[in-house]
């Protein structure tokens, strides 16, 4: 049960946190592997692999100055994938439960018979600090499952849309049209299947990835009991706010800012939508773009969100392959 997991940290003073917290709850450290793309000052802490022991650690800083986003960043850190036999990719500022890797490989494993492939990913409930420590907050024990936020509407100027998570009553993982890409566990399959696509900048990254997914024929599932938790850029985290990729004060000293790279974003989805030829980035064959409208009511094509588009599924079938 080996697992990959790739993490994209910018100026994060909690990333030593989330890899010595992965580890310390791992049924099995040993089968762990970070993929660390570490963006942050020359005199801020590294993380050192034989913190981390039993677990490896393949790491990369590079001042914040020429970072170019998360996307590009997560690109980086999936490099780093070395055959596991799962692909977790995470942000730099999670907590976990006991035993959280045995938990997540078991439902996976319930998930992926018959199916090209099965994501379980999420907007996963908070934590805050109090203190030094970790508290949990959950909104829900059950399921996390996305849908569009309410009153959103495609924007005549590009296809970036806007998604939260709902708690759904449910003891079973259910299927989902959107996926979270700080909370994302697939088997290591996917790393090889999906590299990330670094003409992404932030938004519209996950819209992207979703749509890969599933006109490739594999699923998206949201799980009860997700035993990951996000702590969120909130006033009461408990921690100095955590600085963003595009705050002025680095941003200006770049050579291209935050708001191209952000444009540029904007049309690579547009040309994903279109059917450009983009490659390994590009949509695959399996299911269409009719089928995504049917399945979730966003229809790209149309620019156009039915109302199935801001309910959280619950006794929605998985999309047939």
């Amino acid at each position: 049960m080996s697992i990959f997991v790739s993490v994209a940290s910018y100026c994060d003073p909690v990333l030593g946190f989330t890899l010595a917290r992965a580890v310390a709850l791992a049924r099995r450290p040993d089968a762990l592997h970070f993929g660390v793309v570490d963006q942050s000052p020359a005199d801020w802490p590294r993380p050192q692999a034989g913190d981390l022991t039993p677990a490896r650690l393949g790491y990369v800083r590079m001042d914040p100055v020429h970072a170019r986003g998360p996307c590009w960043a997560r690109a980086i850190a999936m490099s780093f994938y070395d055959g596991e036999d799962w692909f977790f990719q995470i942000d730099s500022h999670m907590d976990f439960e006991p035993h959280w890797d045995e938990v997540l490989v078991r439902q996976a494993e319930l998930l992926q018979p018959g199916r090209a492939g099965a994501v379980i990913t999420a907007y996963p409930n908070p934590f805050v600090f109090e203190g030094h420590t970790p508290v949990h907050k959950p909104c829900t024990p059950n399921v996390l499952a996305h849908v569009v936020k309410a009153a959103q509407q495609f924007d005549p100027e590009h296809l970036v849309l806007g998604f939260e998570a709902h708690p759904v009553d449910s003891a079973l993982a259910l299927p989902g049209f959107h996926l979270g890409a700080g909370c994302l566990f697939a088997p290591g399959a996917f790393a090889v299947r999906f590299p990330y696509d670094p003409g992404f900048y932030f938004h519209g990254e996950e819209q992207a990835l979703a749509l890969r997914l599933f006109t490739h024929g594999w699923d998206i599932f949201h799980m009860p009991g997700l035993p990951v938790w996000h702590l969120y850029n909130t006033a009461d985290a408990g921690t100095p706010r955590r600085p963003l990729h595009w705050d002025e004060e680095v941003d200006s000293r770049r050579g291209q800012n935050w708001w191209s790279l952000e444009q540029r974003s904007r049309r690579r989805l547009g040309e994903l939508v279109r059917g450009a030829p983009l490659g390994v980035y590009g949509l695959g064959q399996a299911r269409s773009l009719a089928d995504y409208a049917a399945f979730s009511g966003i229809d790209y094509m149309a620019r156009t969100l039915a109302a199935g588009a801001y309910v959280p599924p619950s006794a929605v079938p998985a999309p047939a392959a």
